[in-house]
Parts: C-alpha cells; structure tokens; sequence
C-alpha cells in the first residue's frame, strides 16, 4: 500500500480554501491504481520500495519527476515510464487559483503478489 504525502505548508488550517489535487475522479489512491494496474509486473522481479517526488503542476502536468530510492534499476525504469505515460491531474487550489503541489510517493512490492 502507499502512503503518500502530498506537500503545501498550512492545509489544516486554510479553513476550506485549499482544494486537493485530483486524479480521474479520486486522489493520490486513484494514481496508485493506475500505476499499479499500468506496470509491467514482469519487469518487477524482485521485492523492493521505490519512492519517487514529482510536482503537480498547476496546468496539471507531472513534473520534476526524480526516483529517490529504489531496489534495481529496471523497477525504476518501468515506474518512470508508467508515470510518463499518466494523464494530467486536475491541480490543487487555493483561493480559487490552481497552484503547483509537491507530492512523494512510496510504494512497495513483493515477489508473491503484484504488490503490497
């Protein structure tokens, strides 16, 4: 399962004024689906985490991406050109303008099952 963190300083308390970032209709979940159900479990052969950042952009671009750990190159490689081939977001907002977040996201996989 991954858990990740989705960056900005004072969401808590913005008192309704922050908007999440979304994904095909969800959130950070959504893309973990989508990563899961587009990568090529072949090229994942042996149990490991992978944790990589990007920037949502406020146009809802990925950008920036970096893998920032990872277990054998040929995970990071597939994940990369999973992510590359993602939609757009729809970009957070604060005070109704979209603006760019900061997002890491790990995820970890096990050689019994397509991941944990």
């Amino acid at each position: 399962m991954a858990v990740a963190q989705i960056g900005g300083e004072d969401e808590v308390y913005l008192n309704g004024d922050y908007v999440e970032a979304n994904f095909n209709g969800g959130g950070i979940a959504k893309f973990h689906e989508f990563i899961s159900s587009n990568l090529d479990h072949s090229k994942i052969t042996k149990p490991g985490k992978i944790v990589f950042t990007f920037t949502i952009s406020e146009s809802g671009e990925i950008k920036n991406l970096r893998i920032v750990e990872f277990p054998y190159i040929e995970m990071a490689t597939e994940i990369i050109r999973v992510i590359n081939a993602a939609p757009k977001w729809q970009p957070a907002k604060r005070g109704g303008k979209s603006i760019s977040l900061d997002v890491r996201f790990p995820m970890d996989f096990s050689t019994r099952s397509k991941e944990n």
